[in-house]
C-alpha cells in the first residue's frame, strides 16, 4: 500500500512539473536557450544584431 501511495505522489509531481513547463512555454516565459551571451540566456541578442547589420 505504501508503494502505491509513493507512486501516486510521484505521478502527481511529474504531472504538475510538465503542466508548469507547458504553461510557461505557452505564455512565452521561456527562452530558446541558445547561449548567445544575452543576460536572459535566450537568442534575442542574435536577432537584434542581424537586424542592425
Amino acid at each position: 500500500m505504501g508503494t502505491f501511495i509513493v507512486l501516486l505522489v510521484l505521478i502527481a509531481i511529474v504531472f504538475l512539473a510538465i503542466r508548469k513547463i507547458y504553461k510557461d512555454k505557452k505564455s512565452g516565459k521561456t527562452c530558446a536557450s541558445c547561449s548567445g551571451g544575452c543576460d536572459c540566456g535566450c537568442g534575442h541578442c542574435h536577432d537584434s544584431i542581424k537586424e542592425t547589420k
